[in-house]
């Protein structure tokens, strides 16, 4: 039976120490200051690598004859080999190359190079694997994520423990959500390299009681993607409707069970581009990867949808409208705390709404818009004839405009504030048919939803007894009154585009805002690959 790489490379390294080609912890003088000088040159660029390696007399942790540094050897060389498993870049982790100096490794320099090279691999891998392979500002300028990036020395003291090999098991995500991305990646793997789902439907539109090549088509390629079982039938028939519908809920679709354009353009999103979408969703999945809240918040950008979560359940969950796909309006990607609703508010109209959309409308007639106030620097409202609009423009215009409580304000009657510089909140809205469509891109950037007083309540109902009542009662005031949150939440907002729920099979989600495919591509940068690339 052939014997694994990562064992191949340990009984090397391990035949190399026990034959004295690399010295152990007796050994001459001479030796020991080989050693400390290569490891010393090779750290001299990282401080904090430098201070573990001060603070231990430069004593080795991976190239040594003792049985803990074997361990640690032998649980990171298994683990190298799971790094595609994880959507990693295995190649990045130069398996050959350390194979390459744990054989030639013949002298105490070339055991302190190699010390310190498993020890960067070691840091490059281990990083990657807990907070993703790239920091996301840098691929989509809207993803103002706080990555939860560990120094050093959190690596270096955690493969020392007891149990190197559990302690690496502990860096990936730990949620539910994960671990099952990495087998849905696994499962298509193996669906890819058995042939894929088969050719696609070149079809516009086909419905119940259609027959026909087209039909056949549909219908297998259904069958290959399990939601239909195997049959002869050619007809558009009950139990191809049934399949059509399936296959629209878990793809955020009109569940009319016709497959028009739109359900046919998802259908024929070839197996590779969903494998994409969940190797991206791994490495989003790492970049928040930390404590999300007993209870909070969630907004799936991409599925239209806001949940509340209790201790990884979802206890609520609304529709919702996000920003609208230009520049400017797209809704952002970050988490925060949720500390307050704000009951029949006051819409401060953003600055450059302002400038670019209304400014225009009162140089054309000062007495548009008649349900927003004009109001000057001392927050007093102003008359729309006292004036002269056309003398300004957007960068002196001194006046900032809102819209007082009521049931035709731009928010609603209730908004959820996580104070933040990107003036993000969620907010009610009386435009309520929005709600109803397939694509819900429509706002400045602001979450609006669709059920606001049940996501109220649900809020409510941690602090009052009659959560329902209390909303009401400051709701019937008509004014404006801020209803804090006695314990805050935190909110995320994300754009998974690939989520795998408890139950049930994958779920994918169209790429709105072209986000996903930016990050695929920094990821085939940075030698991420699919299996049947990989081989």
């Amino acid at each position: 039976m052939p014997i694994a790489r990562s064992s191949r490379l340990g009984i090397t390294l391990s035949a190399a120490l026990a034959a004295g080609c690399l010295f152990g912890p007796t050994g001459a003088s001479a030796q020991v200051t080989a050693y400390k000088l290569a490891v010393a040159e090779a750290m001299s660029s990282d401080k904090d690598v430098a201070a573990f390696y001060r603070a231990r007399d430069f004593a080795p942790i991976w190239v040594s004859s003792d049985p803990e540094a074997s361990a640690r050897r032998s649980a990171l060389l298994s683990a190298f080999e799971m790094a595609s498993a994880h959507g990693l870049p295995d190649g990045k982790y130069q398996a050959a190359k350390l194979r390459g100096l744990m054989e030639a490794a013949r002298s105490p320099r070339d055991r302190g190079r190699l010390e310190m090279e498993l020890t960067r691999t070691y840091l490059d891998f281990a990083t990657d694997l807990q907070t993703g392979i790239l920091t996301p500002s840098k691929v989509v300028a809207d993803i103002h994520r706080e990555v939860p990036l560990r120094d050093a020395s959190h690596y270096l003291d955690g493969i020392m423990g007891d149990n190197p090999s559990a302690f690496l098991r502990s860096l990936q995500p730990t949620n539910a959500e994960y671990a099952r991305l990495v087998k849905a990646k696994l499962d298509m793997e193996r669906r890819l390299a058995s042939g894929g789902w088969g050719p696609t439907v070149p079809a516009t539109k086909l419905e119940p009681g259609m027959e026909g090549r087209e039909v056949v088509l549909l219908r297998n390629r259904l069958i290959a993607m399990g939601y239909l079982p195997r049959t002869v039938s050619t007809r558009y028939d009950g139990a191809l409707q049934e399949a059509v519908q399936e296959f629209q809920r878990d793809h955020g679709l009109l569940t009319d069970g016709i497959a028009g354009s739109g359900t046919l353009a998802e259908i024929n999103v070839p197996l590779e581009k969903r494998l994409q979408s969940i190797v991206v969703a791994m490495e989003r999945e790492r970049w928040l990867n930390r404590p999300r809240g007993d209870r909070h918040v969630l907004v799936n950008l991409t599925d239209y949808h806001a949940r509340i979560v209790d201790f990884g359940k979802v206890t609520f969950k609304t529709r919702s409208v996000i920003g609208r796909n230009e520049d400017g309006r797209r809704s952002p990607e970050f988490s925060d705390v949720m500390e307050h609703m704000v009951v029949n508010p006051t819409w401060n109209i953003p600055r450059s709404i302002v400038t670019q959309e209304y400014l225009p409308q009162l140089q054309r007639n000062p007495y548009s818009n008649q349900h927003l106030n004009v109001v000057d620097r001392r927050g007093r409202i102003v008359p729309r004839n006292a004036v002269n609009f056309a003398a300004y423009n957007a960068s002196n215009f001194p006046f900032t405009m809102k819209q007082p409580p009521s049931e035709r304000n731009a928010l609603g009657l209730v908004k959820f504030m996580f104070p933040n510089v990107y003036n993000i909140y969620l907010h009610d809205t009386p435009s309520k048919d929005l709600f109803s469509r397939e694509e819900r891109d429509f706002s400045h950037g602001c979450i609006r939803l669709s059920d606001p007083f049940d996501f109220a309540y649900a809020l409510l109902a941690r602090q009052e007894s009659d959560p329902k009542g209390v909303f009401q009662r400051i709701l019937n005031t008509g004014r404006e009154t801020t209803v804090p949150l006695e314990t805050p939440v935190q909110v995320h907002l994300i754009y998974r585009t690939a989520v795998s729920p408890a139950k049930g099979r994958m779920n994918y989600r169209r790429d709105i805002y072209g986000r996903d495919a930016r990050i695929w591509e920094a990821l085939e940068r940075a030698g991420v690959s699919l299996y049947s690339v990989q081989g």
